[in-house]
């Protein structure tokens, strides 16, 4: 399914009225599948900058939460129908995201989108089949290019598809890619140029939820006055600094 196609049946599904701030519990979404943004620890549990940076925003907007994690594919029709009440899940805004659902501002600046092949590929892999994951920006501007875009549920398959040859190279954020480059023992490589596509990452809710998105917008701005967002996406992004 395309990622326009997803983002229409998510503007299809029926919104309830009422807010989340009543409830007792926010529920907070994500795939748990993207490190070093979610992933799920050894123990089970969902990790990551995201994480991280969810239960603090929770603590600063004095909300009780709790995390579920979802299917990338379907993450925003079921933010929209109802079954989480926030999405952190390294969600680029996008113009066409935000006709769906509304965004908090970003707390991790825009990131290069990258592409990685098999090492000893040259920058011809980036022209031949791409592998991206399903309703990405990468999968959309693959498919608009000169290149064959291949889709895959998790970036592991991504992966998988340029190991065992079915990809000649995957594009994803740099930020995902870098550790999964370092991990494969020389096996995997950065290729061609970076391309720029998207905005920052942001927290999605549904549009009607204003006042959880507005609570939590306060916390991202009182992270970002005190430097503490900064220190946790060096923590988390190999001393990146995001200069907020």
């Amino acid at each position: 399914m395309t990622f326009t196609k997803l983002l229409a049946g998510a503007a299809l599904v029926a919104l309830s009225a009422t807010s989340v701030i009543a409830a007792d519990t926010v529920r907070m979404g994500t795939e748990g599948a993207y490190a070093p943004y979610n992933f799920i620890n050894d123990k089970g549990e969902v990790d990551g900058y995201e994480r991280e940076l969810g239960d603090e925003l929770c603590k600063r907007a004095s909300l009780d939460c709790t995390w579920v994690t979802n299917d990338w594919d379907s993450i925003i029709p079921n933010l929209v129908s109802g079954n989480y009440d926030t999405i952190m899940a390294g969600m680029s805004i996008t113009a066409e995201r935000d006709e769906v659902i509304d965004f908090t501002s970003e707390y991790f600046p825009s990131d290069p989108s990258s592409y990685v092949a098999l090492a000893g590929a040259d920058a011809s892999a980036t022209k031949g089949t791409v592998a991206a994951q399903t309703a990405t920006i990468q999968a959309a501007f693959v498919a608009e290019s000169d290149a064959t875009v291949v889709e895959f549920a998790t970036m592991e398959d991504t992966i998988a598809a340029v190991r065992n040859g079915e990809a000649d190279s995957v594009l994803a954020d740099h930020a995902a890619l870098k550790d999964i480059v370092d991990a494969s023992g020389g096996a995997l490589a950065f290729v061609g140029e970076d391309v720029s596509i998207g905005g920052g990452v942001g927290m999605g809710v549904r549009e009607s939820d204003k006042e959880l998105r507005d609570k939590f917008e306060a916390a991202i701005a009182s992270m970002k006055a005190d430097g503490s967002l900064n220190a946790m996406i060096a923590k988390w992004f190999d001393g990146r600094k995001a200069g907020y």
